[in-house]
């Protein structure tokens, strides 16, 4: 058999995207999945029904319930797990890792129990791995790159050199990567938007209108911006594609599921009766747990944040935590 070069790890919306774009390149691609249903759909129906609904996949990509076999053919491995299930992931793939090749990431997350993001993971899990690791970042929905749809993204890492094969690698006429050095903030901004994006949606789903809206966005950035300067980002990168870029992608669009689950929970729905209706999963929550956490650790105000941890895990209201927000002290408008 042909070598193959890229096992996307994860058979979600995003890992079947992410593979049917590098098959179609013409790159042998193997993706890997826990649940034989799906992987066995992908193989007969060329479709992934439940994830990635009406894209036909491209007819060479590969796939596999055998996750020894993907992580040791490959030169590439794309982790496209959700953030609170990746450190399980880099424990299961480090026996059959090898040295010379090049994980990339897509979880955009803050580790609940840790406050790590996804590279303080690989920190702990793979230490001797460390350099190996990029991640990828950026606005866009899987449901628009399944279709060819034009999108642009970034990515970076801790080694210079592996952010120019991971461009190379993902770029095609419709999909376009930049490369940036600042990991710290590429991860935050990837990870602290969906907070916003849910705030963004209980705003809809209350009834609210664009002026509302414009307001949480902007002022959702400043804060997600301050604390990326404590963490040690650069304030430039949240300017860009994984900071305003992916915000704006996420807090308004009728693809994402953060921005879905907080329409349901200002129509009034709980925490459960709405991730049984958006059905997958949304990171934003867990997210506003740990952020929240990580903000009060680091001295950092976020008052969005804070009234969305408020109205998600102890009970207050939409319309009290945006009450809140609207009667808080009269501040200058550009504070970092």
């Amino acid at each position: 058999m042909e070598k193959i070069k890229v096992a996307v790890l994860g058979a979600g919306s995003w890992g079947t995207a992410l593979s049917h774009l590098l098959a179609q390149k013409g790159l042998r691609v193997i993706l890997w999945g826990r649940d034989r249903e799906v992987i066995d759909r992908i193989l007969t129906e060329r479709e992934n029904p439940r994830y990635l609904p009406g894209v036909k996949i491209s007819p060479s990509l590969l796939a596999t319930t055998d996750l020894k076999f993907a992580v040791e053919a490959a030169d590439y491995l794309v982790a496209t797990v959700p953030s609170q299930v990746f450190r399980e992931l880099l424990t299961k793939i480090k026996p059959y890792f090898r040295p010379e090749q090049i994980l990339i990431n897509t979880a955009k997350g803050i580790e609940e129990q840790t406050l790590l993001t996804m590279s303080g993971v690989i920190r702990e899990v793979m230490p001797e791995y460390r350099e190996n690791y990029t991640i990828l970042s950026g606005p866009s929905h899987a449901e628009e790159v399944g279709r060819g749809i034009p999108t642009a993204i970034v990515v970076s890492g801790f080694k210079q050199k592996y952010l120019g094969q991971v461009q190379d690698l993902f770029l095609t006429e419709y999909f376009r990567v930049y490369t940036n050095d600042d990991l710290m903030g590429v991860e935050l901004g990837g990870s602290l938007k969906n907070i916003i994006a849910i705030a963004s949606g209980i705003c809809t789903g209350l009834g609210l209108g664009d002026n509302t809206r414009a307001a949480l966005i902007t002022r959702g950035l400043m804060e997600i911006t301050r604390l990326g300067i404590k963490m040690g980002a650069k304030k430039e990168t949240f300017m860009g594609l994984s900071g305003l870029g992916d915000l704006f992608v996420t807090a308004g669009s009728r693809h994402s599921r953060n921005y879905k689950a907080g329409i349901l929970i200002g129509e009034g729905k709980s925490l459960e009766e709405m991730q049984k209706e958006v059905k997958m999963v949304v990171e934003g929550l867990r997210t506003t747990r740990a952020a929240y956490q990580l903000a009060q650790k680091v001295g950092v105000e976020m008052p969005i944040t804070e009234a969305l941890y408020k109205v998600l895990f102890l009970g207050l209201s939409p319309r009290e935590g945006l009450l809140g927000l609207m009667t808080r002290a009269k501040k200058e408008e550009l504070n970092f």
